[in-house]
Parts: structure tokens; C-alpha cells; sequence
């Protein structure tokens, strides 16, 4: 009879631990900072994170001394976040989780909502301020902080769709044969119209060769008949 009290008791004990395990269980993924009397855990809002498909940079804000969540529906305004991959960088507006009037939404949680189209590693650089607190933090997907970009080929069914960078790639591909293309119609073009302005240049110069041809070749009959004619009328000389 006590081995079963001690048991329950230990089942007991352990349901608490669980439910803050799988609490905790998203949170895991996501990194901690703070800015004054804040804390900030950040990450991606839906993880594991694949490329090409909907997803937000993640902002749970919390009072660091309490706990509680922050509510500030203009928070957008004054805290800004912007996303990096490589030397790329885009600003994105951070939009409130929790709506008062209809009371739905997570208190204290604000994305801001982008796709992030390539595997791979991302920052998320937050400036501005929380109330009069400034903040200037920056922090990088990696296996310590939160969640890179994966690509979603391992996961795709029945059939892999090409990725976004390979659609890419194939766009530049094409335009680059399109474009070799054109130039290379235009350069057979220039080539066709410089031969035909040299063949037209070769007929107007043979024709001129004709003509003067033609005209030396009057002349000269008309030399020749008048020679005759003065041959056949002799001038007499008394």
C-alpha cells in the first residue's frame, strides 16, 4: 500500500514538470535577451522553419521582474525590426498578437510577417525603443539561438516542387540564352546589312562601268563611222 502512495505521489510530481516541458517546448527554439527592465525572446514565429513558406519573426515581451506579458499596441511604431540574409537586409513592421476588443491573440507576442525564400541563416536586428527603454539588439539563427531556414525538399509529397533559388536560376538562365540569342540575330543582321549595302554599293559602281563602258564605246564608233565617211569623200586639192 505505501509502494502505490509513493508511486502516485511521484506521478504527481512529475505532471507539472511535463506541462512546463512542453510549455517550454516552443520556447526552446527562440533566444532570451534583455533591455532594461524587459525581456525579449525571439525567434521565428513558426519553427521548424522551411523556405519559401509564410512565416514572421517571432517577439514575446515580458516584464523581466514579473513575468508579465506587455501590451502596447503602438509598439509597432517605436520598435522596429529588421531581417538580414547576407549582405541583404529588409525592414519589417511589428504587428501586436493580442487584439483588446476581441480579446484574442496571445498577450505580449508581436510578429512581423515575411517569407524567408532561401535555406539558410538569418538575423533579426530590433532598434528603437520599448517605452522610453532604447534597444539595439541583434541575433542570428543557429543551433544556440533559434531556428535556421530549411529547405523543403525533404518534406515535400508525393512530388519536390524546384525551390525558389532554382526557379531563379532557371529565369537567369533563360534570359541569358534569350539575350545571346538576340544579339546574335542582330549581329547576323548587321552582317546581312553590310553585305547588301556592299552588294548594292558593287552593283551602282558596276553600273557606273557599264555606262562609262558604253559611252567610251559611242564615242568610238562614231569616230570610226566618221573616218569612214572621210575616206569615201576625198577633199580634191587643185
Amino acid at each position: 500500500m505505501r509502494a502505490k502512495v509513493l508511486t502516485a505521489l511521484a506521478i504527481v510530481a512529475a505532471v507539472p514538470a511535463l506541462l512546463i516541458a512542453v510549455t517550454a517546448g516552443p520556447a526552446s527554439a527562440h533566444v532570451l535577451k534583455t533591455a532594461g527592465p524587459y525581456h525579449l525572446l525571439i525567434g521565428f514565429g513558426n519553427e521548424p522553419t522551411y523556405a519559401g513558406a509564410q512565416n514572421s519573426v517571432f517577439v514575446l515581451l515580458t516584464n523581466a521582474k514579473t513575468g508579465a506579458p506587455v501590451v502596447d499596441e503602438g509598439l509597432g511604431d517605436t520598435l522596429k525590426v529588421a531581417v538580414g540574409f547576407g549582405t541583404q537586409t529588409k525592414l519589417l513592421p511589428l504587428v501586436s498578437s493580442f487584439d483588446p476588443d476581441s480579446g484574442q491573440g496571445t498577450k505580449g507576442v508581436y510578429n512581423a510577417y515575411f517569407v524567408p525564400t532561401v535555406p539558410g541563416d538569418y538575423t533579426f536586428h530590433f532598434s528603437g525603443t520599448i517605452h522610453t527603454t532604447k534597444v539595439n539588439i541583434t541575433v542570428k539563427s543557429s543551433p544556440t539561438t533559434f531556428d535556421s531556414a530549411h529547405d523543403p525538399a525533404a518534406i515535400e509529397f508525393p512530388q519536390q516542387a524546384p525551390s525558389n533559388l532554382q526557379l531563379a536560376q532557371r529565369q537567369n538562365a533563360e534570359s541569358a540564352r534569350l539575350s545571346a540569342a538576340i544579339h546574335a540575330a542582330d549581329s547576323k543582321a548587321a552582317s546581312a546589312s553590310t553585305a547588301l549595302a556592299v552588294g548594292i554599293a558593287g552593283l551602282v559602281v558596276g553600273a557606273a562601268g557599264l555606262c562609262a563602258g558604253g559611252i567610251a564605246l559611242a564615242r568610238s564608233r562614231s569616230r570610226s563611222r566618221g573616218a569612214a565617211a572621210d575616206s569615201q569623200h576625198p577633199v580634191n586639192v587643185e
